[in-house]
């Protein structure tokens, strides 16, 4: 054996058990596009660095730039045409009713897009090639760094997207005096000007209209400069710098937008404020003010996983080795960047993260950068509470008050129902009706599903203030439940008509139908919620009983002749089908109707679903399916999931070559295109792997997958308002610490016996009642059906009666 094999030999063997605590993404050449840059955030103001050295772009978004203005799409209905369609469901004629649906339900308005501020540019007169290059995103900070050297001077740029000033600020420093010259310019799609106004330069932009909605947002980005040993000059279009020794850029954008009604905002005196009031600032104490911030977010949770590969590799390549190597390390850190995304692009005061997040390099974003809410906006929160990052749902918050109001009148004018409703999209002006045609866009659950969150979000806090805060939103999208759905002329259940499944049809055939199964799971969820915030809040009976009576009238979940969770009424399902939306598995996940212990048949047929489906899809159902498969107490076949999704696609130009890719060299999700959602859902997976508390108790580790064989991990969170640290070795947890925020008793779950002060062995249901059971109907299942009993490894259940702000630790025995 010679040198060179001894030497990877060692490093295999000393890595095999040792951790990777690299929280950075670095590449050693510039970004050539778009899905190469590196993000920045601060909720509001985000930017994709480049990393150029002759010519560097900072691409620039702020969550206000729409296109259109206020408006609702919904369509008054006749209630005669209602029935009709209703009629035509029924008896089996689905086409007409889609047929009837277009041409009565749409209004030509299928949502505003989210649009791009621009560009900043930056170009400088190198003549020489650098001798050395590195860029990197630093997720412990939030600072984005460029660094290279050129004829002995080392050159660097920083970037961040402060928290705490709420502007872009880059820092460009040279090791030599007066070494720094170039000039500062700006690019924008939006019809634009660009001049100078008070020493600045300044760029105006006006959105778009579309599909007949004026566009009357007008935005304003200012760019000034601190100039250290140089020269500053300025002309009617660019900002120029001489011979400087540190330069500090400071970017402020804002907009008239004020809400989703109101647009009589002044962009001008909003961005001058923010700029001026950020300049007060030198760089070094702008940093660290927004690293403070940051980091009272992102450093509540850290998750070590084994290192067995060489990480001293450009993170693009770690990606596309990523399958050859199975370095459990590379996904600590894709874990952290989902919550460095998360925290980057929700903020409290800002807008919710739509389909790109916060990030968006053009006026046409696929499928309009909107909200879709059939899933894809839910999970962008998935990993909110679980993850340690709750500040980041109150934008989330605020979207569902806001369409609780603008979808009060299209739940009247459409169906007749009381509360409110929202289709499959909405948009910055809370639009709620249906977009894209009847296959897509009948759906009337957008609502309903988002309103569970205000639900898990008590379930995490126990804070019966903030319950009381949110209870017209539960209550308004239980009301629609109560007041919309029909009796199903065949089957005598009450179900949502005309819906759809998203965005499936049984055999090719039309998607539209009555009382599928995702319906229904949401109408449990929505109704269950309301019953049990009212009963909390002590509402009037009357209430408290016309939402049990509902309940007991829904459809129950049912087993058709495959083994398969049905996902309609009919035993419709095709084996060999792999859609890539698994709707019906809503029930196990992020739902818990579904169960292990309490629902074992439904907890076997909706495996054979997943096994039917099949595990390669678009990116963020690989994303869904993770946490599914997590749910499935299955880690190892979770983990395939994972490596599923961690698999490079180069760019969208060479998606044929790489049909499997599922993540950009920048490591964003590949739907393709760039969907956000796959990032968060990914994150969401992991801790659900770790973590679980939805099901009577907190169960640790409860999908650990061979892999990840040790580690430990801090800071997730559970229902019932508890904070978890782990430590395993050998697939078995050795310790955990909890600290109570709330109080109460704290039911532990566990592969392993576990002893502890004040541990005792759990007898009788939980008295807890923050952690997240809830039952519907006994199944139906079909005689044809073939079903295993769950093969599970046996658990330990123990309690300890916790006091708010205690720490308490557990160890294996």
């Amino acid at each position: 054996m010679n040198a060179k094999t001894i030497i990877p030999l060692l490093f295999s063997m000393m890595s095999l058990n040792t951790y990777s605590a690299d929280l950075n993404l670095w590449y050693n050449r510039p970004a050539a596009i778009w899905q190469e840059a590196l993000p920045v955030g601060n909720g509001r103001m985000g930017a994709m660095i480049y990393g150029g050295v002759n010519h560097e772009r900072i691409q620039l978004n702020e969550n206000t730039v729409w296109g259109g203005s206020p408006y609702n799409n919904y369509r008054a209905i006749n209630p005669d045409t209602l029935t009709k369609i209703r009629n035509l469901i029924f008896t089996g004629d689905t086409r007409s009713a889609e047929q009837m649906i277009n041409m009565y339900f749409m209004t030509g308005q299928h949502g505003m897009p989210y649009e791009t501020v621009g560009s900043l540019l930056i170009d400088a007169p190198f003549i020489d090639k650098p001798t050395s290059y590195r860029r990197e995103l630093d997720l412990s900070r939030a600072v984005a760094t460029t660094k290279f050297d050129i004829d002995g001077v080392t050159y660097k740029r920083e970037v961040i997207s402060s928290f705490t000033d709420n502007v872009v600020i880059i820092h460009i420093s040279a090791s030599k005096p007066h070494s720094i010259s170039f000039n500062a310019s700006f690019d924008s799609p939006l019809p634009h000007t660009v001049g100078l106004e008070e020493g600045r330069l300044v760029l105006k932009g006006k959105c778009l209209s579309h599909e007949g909605v004026e566009g009357k947002i007008r935005m304003q980005t200012v760019l000034d400069v601190k100039n250290e040993g140089g020269k500053t000059e300025l002309t009617s279009s660019r900002l120029i710098v001489s011979n400087a020794t540190d330069v500090v850029l400071y970017l402020s954008s804002a907009t008239n937008f004020v809400n989703y009604h109101d647009i009589s905002g002044n962009e001008t005196e909003k961005s001058v404020a923010l700029l001026e009031n950020a300049m007060k600032k030198n760089f070094s104490t702008a940093i660290v003010n927004h690293v403070d911030y940051y980091k009272k977010q992102f450093g509540r949770v850290s998750l070590d996983l084994p290192c067995t590969a060489d990480i001293n590799k450009p993170t693009d390549r770690r990606l596309a080795d990523f399958n050859k190597d199975n370095d459990p390390s590379f996904v600590s850190l894709v874990f952290q960047y989902g919550r460095y995304l998360l925290i980057s692009s929700s903020q409290p005061g800002g807008q919710a993260a739509n389909l790109q997040g916060l990030w968006n390099d053009n006026l046409n974003a696929p499928w309009d950068g909107k909200y879709t809410i059939n899933i894809n906006t839910e999970m962008n929160y998935w990993p909110a509470q679980t993850t340690n990052l709750s500040e980041t749902e109150f934008p989330l918050i605020q979207l569902v008050k806001d369409i609780s109001v603008t979808g009060r009148k299209t739940a009247a004018e459409m169906y007749g129902a009381k509360g409110y409703v929202a289709h499959h999209n909405t948009d910055i002006w809370r639009s709620t009706g249906m977009v894209d045609g009847a296959t897509w866009g009948m759906w009337p659950n957008g609502a309903g599903w988002l309103s569970t969150h205000l639900w898990q979000r008590y379930l995490f806090n126990g804070d019966k203030g903030y319950l009381e805060n949110v209870y017209p939103q539960l209550k308004g999208a239980a009301d629609f439940y109560l007041t919309a759905m029909v009796k199903h002329p065949k089957y005598g259940w009450m179900v949502t008509c005309p819906s759809i499944s998203p965005e499936h049809g049984p055999h090719g055939a039309s998607s539209v139908v009555a009382g599928c199964t995702m319906d229904n799971q949401i109408a449990f969820d929505v109704l269950s919620n309301a019953l049990q915030a009212s009963e909390i809040l002590k509402e009037p009976q009357e209430y408290i009983d016309s939402l049990k009576d509902r309940l007991t009238l829904l459809a129950p979940m049912q087993v058709g002749r495959y083994g398969q969770l049905q996902e309609w009424l009919e035993d419709e399902d095709d084996p060999h089908d792999n859609h890539r939306h698994v709707s019906h598995a809503y029930g196990l996940f992020p739902s818990s109707q579904i169960s292990a212990t309490r629902t074992p048949q439904l907890f076997e047929a909706v495996k054979n679903t997943l096994l039917q489906r099949g595990d390669e899809a678009t990116g963020w159902s690989i994303g869904w399916k993770i946490n599914l498969w997590a749910r499935l107490l299955d880690g190892n076949h979770a983990y395939k999931l994972i490596r599923c999704l961690l698999d490079i696609l180069p760019s969208d130009n060479v998606a044929r070559e790489y049909p499997h890719g599922r993540m950009y060299p920048n490591l964003f999700d590949a739907h393709p295109p760039f969907q956000i959602d796959g990032n968060f859902g990914f994150t969401a997976g992991i801790a659900e792997m770790l973590l679980q508390s939805h099901d009577g108790a907190v169960h640790v580790l409860p999908a650990l997958p061979d892999e990840w064989h040790s580690g430990n991990v801090k800071g997730l969170k559970a229902r019932g308002g508890f904070e978890v640290a782990m430590q395993w070795k050998d697939n078995k947890v050795k310790k955990i610490e909890v600290k109570s925020t709330i109080g109460g008793n704290l039911r532990l779950r566990s592969y392993v016996p576990l002893t502890g002060k004040d541990l005792k062995v759990a007898k009788g249901v939980n008295p807890n009642h923050l952690y997240d059971i809830v039952s519907g109907k006994k199944p139906i299942v079909s005689s044809e059906a073939k079903l295993k009993q769950p093969q599970l490894m046996k658990t330990y259940e123990y309690d300890i009666m916790t006091k708010a702000g205690k720490e308490y630790k557990v160890y294996a025995k």
